[in-house]
Order: structure tokens, then C-alpha cells, then sequence
């Protein structure tokens, strides 16, 4: 791991600049396979160019040193003559993870008449229970962890997917290589990954107009699927467990609770910057943070350092997700990070009733929580600039009726606005696959797709 990404993790923000020029560095230069995609997207100083030219450079060696096996392949695709489209789902996250609980409901609600769905997963069976739903979900549950990358393209091939949805992009322990076989004839990037994957291996990445502006195309390899609302599936049927007390969550008796689930490399300088700030303008509030004992103490002092005690930070212990969405409810208001927004925790704190606020910028990451915010229809809460997200944090916090309003609008778009509706979820994602293979069917290249 490189010591700029061990550093987001831990929270030692001393060799900020330093790192961020080293990876400007980086790309300068062109090298190949050194700086993970991933690893910019928590730095506020990193526009969307650079990210794309970090994901062009990423896997550019790797490809060129594996011509000669992906031209012994040279996969062609015939017509299959079937009435059914074959999407194929790869992924390492096919159990107890955040990815697997925002789509779990959506591709129970696959219509079976028109869709067979596979799945190709090559992380590992944990033996909890979301492991053996999506096994009986999925037409076929594929175990490829075994194969090499060339031998899961060629199985992908000979299984006659028509398009191939890859859900792990640049994160930990993607197989991003089998895309570029090229083992289906339309392949897409979706969910897992909140960037581009640059190349030319992906010719789709499902996204919404929040997200991604029509204007911020050229930051991107693939062509815009534009669903009508938010790009993020979340289920509508899952159980927010009992809201416990405030002493058994570790909180106190009293005191506004600011609330941020996100996991700590997310967490920036200037967005603790604010968050002590608001400490220290609501007193006896607490800030609620995710249970993480390699960034305890840097944030710790981090918090000294601002003039804030580090009692005032509350740290969480992991719980199942049930019980995690009940001790949610515990929480006022969920402050959010930036440049790397909250993605599955802010869908999930909005299902347990939390509002949200967060700051849009200009990168896919830094504008998820304003594609959720909007299909739920609580665009106020949307700030692009970081004073204006302190102003309104600060205001919803020390104005008790207008964050209630606020409680009530959530409460009541919770099952009225499209955000949960997983149904109608379901139904635009599978007119966008339609839409990919009729272009397809035409002889046309991938162009932007938008549901009339």
C-alpha cells in the first residue's frame, strides 16, 4: 500500500501536500500501474481530469503486456437467437457487504421474462445469510476466484452474456483485467466504483444527472446511462432495528448528535475543520464517528488541536446492519464528508429517518449524496460551497423547528419519492440494458442513453 493511501486510513494528515504533489507527479510523468484510482478520490485537490487520467494509466502496461492472450481469445459474439437479454453481475462483494445490500432487492425484482441474470463472484463465501440469498437469486451463481483472468473471460464468453455489468471498478481486490477481454459484447460500469474506468473496455457507466452533467463528459471513458433519478439502488423492504438507548450507543444522556458513518479515509482536514467548528458553536454536542482504532487517536488530536475535547468524539463498534440502522436513529443530523461524499451510509441514514447535509463538488464522489438527496426530494440540504455547509449544519442544529420540518419531509418522502421505490428502480435500470443492446443491435456505437 502506498504511503499516501496508509495515511488517508489512519488519518495523518501531515504529509498532505506532499502527497498530493507526489501523485500530480505521478501523472505527469505517465507511469503506469503506480497510483491507484482509487486512492484520489478523497483529495480535495484532485479534479475530475486527473482522475481520469489516473484510471487511463492505471491497468495501461498490464493491458499492453496481455495483447498476445486477449488476441488468442478474440471472443466474437453471435446472435444468440434468445428472447431473454443475459446480464452477467461480476463482483468480489456477493455477501455481507454495503454493496450487496443495496442490490439485493433490485435484482429480486428482475422481471424473469425478459431478463436472465448471472452472477460471477470471486471473493469469499462468508457463510451469513446474504451469501445464500443472492445464490438463490441470481439464474446462475458462478465461483470464478479459482480462474485466471483469461480463463473467466472465456467462461463469461462461452455462458453467452450480452452484457456484462461489472460492480467493483478500481476498488479492493477488483478483477477489472477479465473486462478487458472483452468476454461480452456490451460491458458497463456500475455502482462499485464512483469514477471512470478509462480505457476502452467499459462502453457504459449507469449514472444520473446529478451526478454526472452532460458537461462533465470528457472526464469520463464511457458513455453516459442516464437513470431519471438517483444511479443508487436501495431496498425499500429492509428492517430498521429497535432504537436502543443513548447510554448502551455510548452517547450521552443529552446534547446534539452529529452523526458521519463513513469510513475515515473519507475524512479531510477541511471538513474536520468544520466539524469542530460546529462542536464548538452547539455545546454538549457530540460528533458520532465509525469505531476505527488506527484513526482514533489521530483524530483525537486532531480534534485537541481545534480546541475540541476528544471526549466529544464518539466512536461506534461495527453491528449488523439491522441493528446499525436502529442506533441511527439516534443521531440529529448526519454531517457529511467531501470530497468523497457518504455513498451506502448516506441511502442509510436517510431509510432510518436521518437527515443529511453535504457540500456537491464537481467529481462523481463528491456529488452521490446530492443524487440521493435530490430523489428524495430534500435538495435544501445540498450545499457547493463548504462555508454554505457549515452555515446550514450550524443553523439545523441550533434551530430545533426547522430541523424538525425537515424530520417531517424526510418521514413523509421516505415511501413518495423515487429514492426507495425499488420497483421503479428496476424497471429504468432494465430499460437502460434495453437501450444498450438495441444500440448495439443497430450497429451503433455506445452514445449517451436517457429513459423518455
Amino acid at each position: 500500500m502506498n504511503m499516501h493511501a496508509l495515511s488517508q486510513l489512519v488519518c495523518d494528515w501531515s504529509y498532505q501536500d506532499t502527497w498530493v504533489q507526489a501523485m500530480r507527479d505521478l501523472l505527469a510523468r505517465g507511469v503506469s500501474g503506480k497510483l491507484a484510482p482509487f486512492s484520489l478520490l478523497s483529495f480535495p485537490e484532485m479534479s475530475a481530469g486527473e482522475q481520469r487520467q489516473c484510471s487511463e494509466l492505471w491497468l495501461r502496461d498490464r493491458i499492453a503486456a496481455s495483447e498476445e492472450q486477449r488476441q488468442a481469445r478474440n471472443f466474437e459474439f453471435t446472435p444468440s437467437g434468445r428472447m431473454k437479454l443475459r446480464i452477467g453481475y461480476l463482483s468480489s462483494d456477493f455477501h455481507e457487504h454495503a454493496t450487496a445490500f443495496l442490490l439485493v432487492e433490485m435484482l429480486e425484482l428482475h422481471d424473469r421474462a425478459r431478463f436472465e441474470i448471472f452472477a460471477y463472484s470471486y471473493g469469499p463465501d462468508d457463510g451469513k445469510g446474504m451469501r445464500q440469498r443472492l445464490e438463490r437469486t441470481f439464474d446462475r451463481f458462478t465461483d470464478i476466484e479459482a480462474l485466471t483472468n483469461e480463463d473467466a473471460a472465456s467462461l463469461i464468453h462461452r455462458d453467452g452474456i450480452d452484457i456484462l455489468v461489472d460492480l467493483k471498478g478500481y476498488t479492493r481486490a477488483s478483477r477489472t483485467m477479465i473486462l478487458t477481454f472483452r468476454p461480452a459484447p456490451i460491458q458497463v460500469n456500475y455502482l462499485g466504483y464512483p469514477g471512470t474506468l478509462g480505457g476502452d473496455f467499459a462502453d457504459y457507466i449507469v449514472t444520473d444527472p446529478v451526478l454526472t452533467p452532460q458537461e462533465s463528459a470528457e472526464h469520463y471513458s464511457e458513455a453516459f446511462a442516464y437513470l431519471p433519478d438517483s444511479y443508487q439502488p436501495h431496498g425499500c423492504r429492509g428492517a430498521v432495528g429497535e432504537k436502543p438507548s443513548r447510554k448502551d450507543a455510548g452517547l450521552p444522556e443529552r446534547g446534539f448528535v452529529f452523526c458521519c458513518f463513513n469510513q475515515a479515509y473519507k475524512i479531510t482536514p477541511v471538513v474536520f475543520d468544520i466539524w469542530c467548528r460546529l462542536l464548538a458553536a452547539v455545546p454538549g454536542s457530540v460528533l458520532w464517528l465509525l469505531k476505527n482504532p488506527s484513526a482514533e487517536a489521530n483524530l483525537e488530536r486532531e480534534a485537541l488541536r481545534r480546541g475540541i475535547a476528544p471526549a466529544r468524539l464518539v466512536f461506534a463498534d461495527e453491528k449488523p446492519q439491522i441493528e446499525h440502522l436502529g442506533r441511527l436513529q439516534l443521531a440529529d443530523l448526519m454531517v457529511d464528508t467531501w470530497p468523497y461524499n457518504a455513498h451506502t451510509s448516506a441511502s442509510d441514514a436517510l431509510w432510518a429517518g436521518v437527515p443529511i447535509v453535504t457540500c456537491m463538488g464537481e467529481t462523481f464522489p463528491s456529488r452521490v449524496a446530492g443524487s440521493l438527496l435530490s430523489a428524495i426530494g430534500l435538495p435544501e440540504l445540498i450545499t457547493t460551497e463548504l462555508g454554505d455547509y457549515h452555515d446550514l449544519a450550524l443553523e439545523l442544529a441550533t434551530q430545533p423547528e426547522r430541523l424538525a420540518r425537515v424530520n417531517a419531509r424526510l418521514m413523509a418522502n421516505r415511501l413518495t419519492t423515487p429514492l426507495f421505490d425499488t420497483p421503479r428502480y428496476t424497471r429504468n435500470l432494465e430499460a437502460l440494458y434495453q437501450a444498450m443492446w438495441q444500440r448495439y443491435a443497430d450497429g451503433l456505437a455506445p452514445g449517451i442513453i436517457r429513459l423518455d
